[in-house]
């Protein structure tokens, strides 16, 4: 094959606490609706027969503490905390154990949303795309090897905007548990690594506008950061 002819915007590489490497970022899943607060808050119903997912592009993400521009298209964009597993290994049809020890590690991440462009395209049973998978629409924060943190378990997760505080819930509260999820999701996908799952917001999602700094965190993971300059 000759010269390529034209290359394509890189995933970002998200740095891994006191470590001399980073973690590169394939792909993106994102579970829906995974605590009940916020399913509520939402008018939706959790299903609990079994998770559900969407996608967002790897190349669309950015590294924590980003400025970015107010995103076009929206009147009503929202800030959603998350935590985020990070795969070390390959896993497909994963025993509990074999979903544990795919684990590398864990992070902080902000799955930002055009909720009105997600709302319309739900309501017309369309796919999120618009509302979800945007560009600097996924925020990562450094992620910390698996051995090192104590979680998941019932580590407080939290969001503030401006120094306010928008969202506060424990891990605990998480419908389907991360082995829940790579199990389930393993049953469709060769997971590999540099596949990052997010893993759910609880409850307290709602607007910002530029200017707004946006801070979150889980209990021993390093936080998250966004802050929003002018729309383009």
């Amino acid at each position: 094959m000759g010269k390529l002819l034209f290359k394509l915007p890189e995933a970002p590489v998200v740095p891994v606490k006191g470590k001399g490497f980073g973690y590169p970022v394939g792909r993106i899943f994102c579970v829906g609706r995974n605590y009940a607060a916020h399913a509520a808050e939402m008018g939706n119903e959790v299903d609990r027969e079994a998770p559900f997912y969407f996608t967002k592009a790897a190349a669309n993400a950015v590294l924590s503490d980003a400025v970015v521009p107010y995103p076009p298209g929206t009147e009503d964009f929202h800030y959603e905390m998350e935590l985020a597993v990070a795969l070390g290994s390959h896993v497909f049809r994963a025993t509990t154990e074999a979903a544990r020890a795919s684990v590398f590690g864990y992070g902080c991440a902000l799955d930002m949303t055009r909720r009105d462009l997600q709302i319309r395209e739900r309501q017309k049973q369309r796919p999120w795309d618009l509302g979800k998978d945007l560009e600097n629409g996924t925020v990562l924060a450094p992620l910390m090897p698996a051995p090192e943190w104590g979680g998941p378990s019932d580590q407080r997760i939290w969001l503030e905007v401006n120094g306010e505080i928008r969202q506060e819930a424990t891990l605990s509260e998480m419908i389907w548990s991360v082995t829940d999820i790579i199990r389930h999701l393993s049953g469709y996908f060769h997971l590999r690594p540099g596949d990052l799952i997010l893993t759910g917001t609880p409850a307290g999602v709602g607007a910002v506008q530029s200017g707004d700094k946006i801070h979150g965190g889980v209990d021993g993971l390093p936080a998250v950061g966004l802050e929003l300059a002018a729309a383009e």
